[in-house]
């Protein structure tokens, strides 16, 4: 009989604390956590990983904010003038025009329920005029969302749900360049977390990825791809998030995308120019913290994984400050690592989960799968973040680019471990395939690995040689800068290798892609 009587407080204190959003109070905050211990502990594998590797406990990571790169290798000069065609204009909006998502979640952290508030602020950018505005609301896939009301200007929208798509219609045509500014209110019961998606809670955890309605890109039409068994579907525009949350009971800690600020009785997270927001809750978490990339880093364990759990933190920060001097400054004020019980690792803009398997595993070396597929995620908050693609028709721009920034890591951070990594990581499977296959195309999971992610390092090597360092690190700086807040093509990449190198590029194109880029 206690869930009614909850859910009954629930809507009442939503309905309360809309109306008192400035009553001011102390915002309780987790208190960090300092952790010195010796890392040991044996791994197994992942579905990106060989089923029996050999590992050896050298190179333990060390906290080391600054890095030494090593000299640029010893390519070969090109030997073939390339004229390059002219780029095409960078994408990002300017950072007025990006829509602004505000939103008040209330969360019962124990009866597994969310009452949430938003405001979406949309500036049409498409270029022509919309009678209509379309969302994506990934919570339909697993049931348990509950829409209460669309309003513009007080008065109620017309819409309609189907799947995961959201269709709010206008009362008035919305000029290009135009502004409005939509209200909802939902609400979630929070289904169990699956081992393959970090979304809803299990024992000690509550995950909120992908949790709000969101506008979709507008690219001569609505860009919402279908679900599918394989890799991410969804594509995002650069927005700016607002999100205030607090608890009904419960002393809990939140990891979040954004740095935690005083608002009353709410606590408040900023994002600026991101693709999404996620927050992870608990009421085990321990936190290690840390600084690199002028962000602050912070490190979310369970009781016990100390040792991982400072392990994944100093190679953070050898990521964040190498990935930024190579790539672009890191886009966010600040990263979470989280500690979750996943399949793998999966990444959001400032935070990232990694599958408590791999600290089961973590045998005190670099070379091991914390550490791989931790800056593996890491790395996405440049190709995903910062340069965001279509993620099921080009998943290679974010992953193979992400697989690749591994390399650099061990190239630069652990040089002795490169053969290895490529051999754990790459070879050991034999990858073949196009890189530009979709997600809907390969036949299995390993052909979709084998061709995007490893042949994608395998091509972005070959590049990398072609090029030489100096121009190849040039050219992902330009491009990085070019299409940051924005969105890429393979053609936008292309084109910006061809404008940084006097090598021709077109046998390595051929060799790797089907598409006449």
């Amino acid at each position: 009989m206690r869930l009614p009587l909850r859910r009954a407080f629930f809507a009442l204190l939503l309905f309360l604390t809309s109306c008192t959003l400035s009553t001011p109070a102390q915002t309780v905050r987790p208190t960090p956590i300092l952790v010195t211990s010796n890392p040991n502990a044996s791994p197994t594998p992942t579905p990106f990983q060989p089923a029996d590797a050999n590992y050896i406990p050298i190179e333990a990571p060390t906290l080391v904010s600054t890095f030494t790169p090593l000299p640029p290798t010893n390519t070969p000069p090109p030997t073939l003038e390339f004229t390059a065609t002219p780029l095409p204009p960078p994408t990002a909006s300017p950072q007025s025009a990006r829509t602004q998502y505000t939103l008040y979640a209330l969360l019962d952290y124990y009866g597994h329920q969310l009452a949430v508030d938003e405001t979406v602020a949309y500036t049409n950018q498409t270029g022509v005029t919309l009678n209509e505005i379309v969302m994506a609301v990934e919570p339909m896939h697993r049931g348990g969302f509950t829409l209460e009301h669309i309003l513009l200007d007080g008065n109620s929208l017309n819409y309609d749900i189907s799947d995961h798509r959201l269709t709010v219609y206008l009362p008035q045509p919305l000029q290009p360049n135009a502004q409005i500014t939509l209200a909802m209110r939902f609400r979630i019961a929070l289904p169990a977390k699956v081992k393959d998606d970090p979304y809803g809670y299990d024992v000690d955890q509550v995950n909120l990825t992908d949790w709000y309605p969101f506008v979709v890109p507008y690219r001569g039409g609505w860009v919402l791809h279908d679900d599918y068994a394989l890799g991410e579907h969804l594509v995002y525009d650069a927005a700016d998030f607002e999100v205030n949350v607090k608890v009904t009971e419960g002393n809990i800690v939140f990891a979040a995308s954004g740095v935690e600020e005083p608002n009353g009785e709410w606590r408040r997270y900023r994002l600026s120019g991101a693709r999404t927001f996620a927050l992870s809750a608990s009421d085990q978490f321990r936190v290690m913290d840390a600084a690199a990339g002028g962000a602050q880093i912070r490190s979310y364990y369970y009781p016990g994984y100390e040792t991982q759990a400072l392990a994944i933190l100093n190679a953070a920060v050898r990521a964040v400050d190498l990935y930024s001097a190579k790539f672009a400054p890191y886009p966010y004020g600040s990263l979470s690592i989280v500690q979750a019980d996943l399949n793998d690792g999966q990444e959001y803009d400032g935070l990232v989960f990694l599958a408590t398997k791999f600290y089961n595993e973590y045998n005190g070396s670099a070379r091991s799968n914390l550490v791989t597929i931790g800056v593996h995620e890491i790395a996405h908050q440049w190709w995903f973040g910062l340069v965001g693609s279509d993620q099921a028709l080009e998943p290679w721009l974010d992953e193979a680019l992400c697989v690749y920034s591994e390399a650099i890591f061990y190239k630069f951070i652990y040089p002795n471990s490169l053969d290895w990594w490529w051999q754990f990581r790459v070879n050991y499977f034999g990858p073949s395939g196009y890189v530009d296959t979709s997600v809907y195309e390969a036949p299995t999971f390993r052909a979709y690995v084998n061709a995007v992610y490893l042949n994608g390092a395998n091509f972005l090597e070959a590049l990398n040689y072609r090029m030489g360092d100096d121009a190849f690190f040039a050219f992902l700086q330009d491009y990085a800068s070019r299409y940051g807040r924005g969105h890429a093509t393979s053609y936008d990449f292309f084109a910006v290798a061809r404008q940084n190198t006097t090598a021709d590029l077109s046998d390595l194109i051929a060799a790797y892609f089907r598409g006449g880029y």
